[in-house]
């Protein structure tokens, strides 16, 4: 996937069955990040203001990933386990199968807001 216009653009250009994770995905982050933009990034749908993104997301193959600040995943650590997800220094993956719950989501943007200041 490349050069997308936009989020709409980005999730039907993503796996089918990923499609709705990331359509939730979207309108949680839009809900959690009020008064923030939806913006491209890096080829990656995100919300953010200017050049700093609060929070992005992005489709693979076979899953999804939400990519915050780095204070963010570690604030969220214990959650991010108790949900079984794996996570990187500034990432969460998930799936169908195991998709993240909402409060975290909210959680995540919202650290990842009050980190970089926006």
């Amino acid at each position: 996937m490349s050069n997308f216009a936009d989020h709409d653009a980005y999730i039907d250009a993503a796996p089918e069955t990923l499609q709705p994770l990331l359509t939730h995905l979207r309108a949680r982050l839009a809900h959690a990040l009020p008064g923030l933009d939806e913006i491209m990034r890096y080829d990656m749908p995100g919300f953010g203001t200017g050049s700093v993104v609060a929070a992005g997301y992005g489709a693979f193959s076979k899953q999804c990933g939400l990519y915050v600040s780095k204070g963010a995943i570690s604030t969220q650590a214990e959650a991010i386990a108790a949900a079984g997800l794996k996570a990187s220094k500034t990432g969460v993956t998930f799936s169908p199968a195991r998709p993240m719950p909402d409060e975290l989501i909210a959680a995540l943007a919202q650290a990842s807001r009050a980190e970089l200041g926006l």
